[in-house]
């Protein structure tokens, strides 16, 4: 957004380029003459097709005038972990053309650092103080007057989308862009009133050292082609009024700097995202919208996958009705005479992978106001798929004679509804909520909700739930309410938020949730119930439940039985998510994101009897108990069967080609003591063991040592993974002991418990008899030697459980 004075500034510095400028139009070909035999292409921006040399031909007859230019890759690489996907939307700026002399640039002005004023020096100051990009430089080739042609096929043909760079940072290899194998792609090169749309056919080239991302879907790895789109689209007009965010609210947004703020002001405005919305008559308390927000649905999504995705993105209707709209929120099949990526229309695209991978919700924003121009889901269509391998493995279904249990694909589709509605949710504008399990909000992550019935069976009736949580109800009034006039905006939205949390609504975001040293007791990523140490008991009594039925009957007839694997996996690490969610209770401390004055709560450390509890159910899941897998399903597992790939989707094996149980319970165990000893858990449960009569991190590894190194001895494998475990339990104190990120205090208490093992181990080495027990404790007192040594990263990994790949925030 610039201001007057930089216009008269650039007015200065065009002056003395007018003289040449009416002399170089008299020189130039007329436009009509230079585009003889062209296609022309009127519209935003008009342009021309030059079919004998391959070239477009872009007409510019304004100049000093904003507008958006967005890119994004409408034909993508198909690898989730590299993250070039179909239909992701790249960058988008607001540019203008400036014309000097034969030269005509496209600017990209600094919309980070302004001055909203009407002092015109005051504003060109803070705009001479930070630097603007000049995104690219075009040659005059042709005029009418003001009108100039330029040559614009470059500019359109470079790696605008930064593949070179995304193949790069993912360490999948060395490419350039060959232009002798790039060329406009006309069918979706287009032009409408409002927006102009280009696309081009890239190939990049090398490959040489092209990592296994890229082998596994390039046809020929020497030569990747893809599509990049260009959009110049017309700005909105200034009907939209901008929201000011609220850190309760949990809506994305804009912030800029505005440096002629006064003194005892914040400098940093901030600005939710949102679609523009107006009631026909805001006194009403039911209103028609004047224009109401549509969704298309990928017309490429297969029955009943597209009728799933139509049904949970139409849930937000729900939303807006509470909101006081009517016929405000519309989904819709995509129009096969539409092109997807046209800036007009909102999308919820589906995504082909060669993994299964995250799905998630963007917006092309105007980042002058907050305003959503396009939301444009991205839905990866192998989750399906793990949904139903899930439910096979709960359901052990395909027994002779009988017929395919109807839940798995129920239970799928349920889940497929949910996902829709999420990742639409965030192209509204709206964050992820993880205070709100219970179905409370779409915009948590959801694990399946399996129950056992009355006898003893497993449920999946209720797995997702089935509408829009009152959160969502919550958000969307927050964000798009159409206020009567007169009325205090800020006061009326202060209100909405304390009603919400009077009905126990709050939000707490991904930082919070993510961090595996968390604290909050209920800010979770894939869980359940209201209590998370209930739920664990609960979830590994289902675990228990589906791996005692486990068998030939998971996998269909004629199946490998080496794919039993595929669908264990799962199964046997059901409980990973529902065991971070109670790591959390551990030195857990409740807090909300309170402002001043609205009396919600600040900070509250968790009740010591509630931390126990959590504890007592972290270490049960590093117990033999639930780490030894039985006979029978390690016996029905071969080694895979020809055809078949080893992936990272199955177990870690340190036993070559054979299946390997007690990677299983290393990987398993490993996993529930990265949460349980973290630096950052140890350093607060330290912390809080001083200030308050709560769990302290000498009784975290005291508890720890008793149920595992002073524990009952096993027998058979069950000995082997109680060995196995103690080893682990000992790399995480000494890593512990060493992590300089850790507090003095905690590296002190761990190496306490460190000196407690190798007390015991001594005792217990001198003692038994037992060979194999005796070469377990002398190794721990081995490697007790050096401590310094021991790295603080896992022996083994888990198979993914989320989505393959990098996940980001707004993503699920």
């Amino acid at each position: 957004m610039r201001s007057p004075a930089s216009k008269w500034l650039w007015l200065l510095i065009l002056l003395p380029f007018l003289t040449s400028t009416l002399t170089l139009a008299q020189s130039l070909p007329s436009i009509a003459s230079k585009t003889a035999g062209m296609k022309k292409y009127p519209g935003f921006y008009t342009f021309y097709w030059d079919e004998n040399n391959g070239k477009i031909w872009l007409e510019i007859n304004r100049y000093e005038q904003d507008f958006l230019y967005v890119n994004s890759l409408p034909s993508g690489l198909g690898s989730n972990d590299i993250g070039l996907d179909r239909g992701q939307l790249g960058g988008q700026r607001i540019v203008s053309f400036r014309k000097v002399g034969p030269k005509v640039l496209l600017v990209q002005p600094n919309l980070r650092y302004r001055a909203i004023t009407d002092n015109k020096n005051e504003a060109r100051a803070v705009e001479e103080s930070f630097a603007q990009s000049v995104l690219w430089g075009f040659k005059a080739e042709a005029a009418d007057g003001k009108t100039v042609l330029v040559d614009a096929t470059d500019f359109l043909l470079r790696d605008a989308h930064d593949v070179v760079g995304s193949i790069k940072r993912t360490k999948q290899g060395s490419y350039k862009l060959d232009a002798s194998r790039s060329v406009p792609y006309l069918p979706r090169t287009k032009n409408f009133p409002k927006n102009t749309e280009f696309e081009a056919t890239l190939t990049f080239t090398g490959g040489d050292d092209a990592g296994g991302f890229v082998r596994e879907v390039a046809p020929d790895e020497q030569a990747l082609t893809l599509r990049q789109h260009h959009s110049f689209i017309e700005l909105p007009d200034k009907g939209y009024t901008p929201r000011e965010a609220d850190p309760r609210a949990g809506y994305f947004g804009i912030s800029y700097f505005d440096y002629a703020t006064p003194v005892g002001e914040d400098i940093e405005k901030r600005y939710i995202a949102r679609h523009r919305l107006q009631k026909k008559n805001p006194t009403t308390k039911v209103s028609e919208t004047v224009k109401p927000i549509v969704y298309y649905v990928d017309n490429g999504a297969p029955e009943p996958i597209r009728s799933a995705l139509l049904d949970g993105a139409r849930w937000w209707n729900q939303a807006f009705e509470a909101a006081g709209y009517k016929d405000a929120f519309r989904v819709e099949v995509l129009p096969d005479t539409v092109d997807p990526m046209d800036v007009r229309y909102n999308m919820i695209q589906w995504v082909h992978r060669s993994t299964r991978g995250w799905s998630y919700g963007a917006s092309v924003v105007d980042p002058r106001t907050g305003e959503i121009i396009k939301g444009h889901v991205s839905l990866g269509s192998l989750r399906v798929r793990q949904d139903y391998m899930i439910a096979e493995g709960l359901l052990a279904p395909y027994e002779e004679g009988k017929p395919v249990n109807k839940a798995m694909m129920d239970m799928a589709l349920a889940r497929i509804r949910q996902l829709s509605a999420h990742e639409l949710g965030h192209t509204l504008g709206i964050m992820h909520n993880y205070d709100a399990n219970n179905n409370a909000s779409v915009m948590d992550y959801p694990h399946p909700q399996v129950k056992l019935d009355r006898a003893g069976k497993i449920d999946l009736s209720k797995a997702y739930g089935t509408s829009i949580g009152e959160w969502d109800k919550l958000a969307v009034t927050y964000g798009y309410q159409d206020f009567p006039k007169g009325t205090n905006e800020k006061k009326a939205l202060d209100e909405l938020l304390a009603q919400g949390r009077a009905q126990g609504l709050t939000f707490i975001s991904d930082r919070d949730a993510r961090a595996p040293g968390g604290a909050h007791p209920s800010a979770h990523l894939w869980d359940n119930g209201k209590n998370a140490t209930e739920e664990l008991l609960h979830v590994l009594e289902v675990r228990q439940k589906a791996l005692q039925h486990f068998s030939e009957k998971n996998i269909k007839p004629g199946a490998p039985m080496s794919t039993l694997e595929d669908v264990l996996v799962p199964i046997y690490n059901f409980h990973r998510y529902q065991t971070e969610a109670t790591a959390k209770l551990v030195g857990g401390v409740n807090y909300t994101y309170a402002v001043r004055g609205d009396k919600q709560l600040v900070t509250e450390v968790l009740d010591k009897r509630e931390q126990q509890k959590a504890l007592d159910a972290m270490l049960k899941t590093i117990s033999p108990e639930v780490l030894t897998l039985p006979e029978n399903i390690i016996a029905q597992i071969p080694p895979r069967a020809p055809g078949l790939r080893n992936s990272r989707e199955l177990f870690v094996k340190r036993t070559g080609l054979t299946f390997d149980p007690l990677a299983a319970a290393q990987a398993s165990a490993d996993f529930s003591l990265s949460f349980l000893l973290h630096p950052e858990r140890a350093s607060r449960l330290v912390e809080l063991g001083a200030r308050h009569n709560t769990l302290s991190l000498q009784d975290v590894t005291k508890q720890l040592l008793e149920s595992t190194w002073k524990s009952r001895r096993q027998d058979g494998l069950a000995a082997l993974v109680q060995f196995q475990t103690e080893q682990v339990v000992l790399t995480h104190l000494m890593a512990l002991s060493q992590n300089e990120n850790a507090s003095y205090q905690a590296r002190a208490v761990a190496s306490a418990a460190l000196a407690d093992i190798k007390q015991h181990a001594t005792s217990q080495a001198k003692r038994t008899r037992d060979e194999g027990y005796k070469a377990h404790l002398e190794f721990a007192l081995a490697r007790m030697e050096k401590p310094e040594e021991i790295k603080p990263t896992k022996a083994l990994d888990l198979p993914p459980g989320a989505p393959i790949g990098a996940g980001v925030f707004g993503c699920e």
